[in-house]
């Protein structure tokens, strides 16, 4: 996709490394549009007959049991795994542009004694247009600065990472994500293992995402976060069995369709699935 194509009418390209509100997005374009999408790893598909869609400035929960498909899916979104069926758009173009797309893994492989600040490993999201030769310049630094801002971690910018507590690397990769401007947001399992302090930090962050016009889809096991910061839900196990508003989609009956043979609780506003840990 040619810098600037989702939005025509644009009076100058957009710039080819984005930063944050860099670029206009149409807004009747989805930021990510999945029509009947299969994925598979070898002979058999992973995962199968994928259709939704996630607007600008919204985020999509994607819930379900262990193995149900839920990093098939955004890895396959990203182009990590074979695609055997089906579209993906990502803007209304078939391939995305560098930088419009950022990623937070469920894990992450850092040396935690490596001698590196919070700072480089966000710096480290603008390498695949900063090129490794070339020292950071000042709008590369300003990047660095702003996704530091949008998660708070500004005041432990010099500090080592691998000093940081656990929930606070966590929110740093995903400074290293955003550094780059995306326009969508892939996040796996973003929430897990965060204390009450960080996890509450991770939700105003993607609060501001959104008002900022970026799109998440959001795997995650916490339905309660997802009634608190998504405003659709797609289900998955192996196929997809339900996508739409959260308070259409999490009912007792699609929960249950959802995680088999997990016995569900559910009232008004909470779900119990007793024994899951789900990833």
């Amino acid at each position: 996709m040619s810098p600037g194509s989702s939005n025509p009418g644009a009076s100058r390209p957009a710039p080819s490394r984005p930063d944050w509100n860099s670029g206009a997005v149409n807004a009747n374009t989805p930021a990510l549009a999945v029509s009947g999408a299969s994925f598979s790893y070898g002979r058999e598909p992973a995962l199968e007959q994928i259709t939704f869609e996630l607007a600008p400035g919204e985020a999509v929960a994607l819930i379900g049991p262990n193995g149900s498909g839920k990093s098939t899916l955004l890895k396959g979104i990203l182009g990590l795994i074979p695609r055997v069926g089906g579209t993906v758009e990502v803007l209304g173009e078939a391939t995305a542009a560098a930088g419009t797309v950022g990623y937070l893994p469920q894990t992450e492989e850092l040396d935690p004694q490596f001698p590196i600040t919070l700072e480089q490993v966000v710096m480290m999201g603008r390498y695949r247009s900063l090129g490794w030769l070339r020292l950071p310049s000042k709008r590369d630094r300003e990047a660095v600065a702003r996704a530091l801002d949008t998660v708070g971690l500004t005041a432990r910018a010099k500090s080592r990472f691998g000093e940081l507590s656990g929930g606070q690397q966590k929110r740093g990769l995903l400074a290293r994500a955003l550094v780059s401007g995306p326009r969508l947001l892939l996040l796996d399992e973003p929430f897990n293992g965060l204390d009450p302090e960080n996890r509450d930090a991770l939700i105003g962050t993607v609060e501001r995402l959104k008002a900022r016009g970026v799109a998440l889809l959001v795997s995650t096991h916490d339905l309660e976060l997802a009634r608190a910061v998504c405003e659709e839900v797609l289900l998955l196990n192996g196929s997809q069995v339900a996508f739409g508003p959260r308070d259409r989609v999490l009912t007792l009956d699609n929960v249950q369709r959802t995680f088999q043979g997990v016995g569900v609780e559910m009232d008004e506003h909470t779900v119990v699935l007793p024994g899951h840990e789900g990833h």
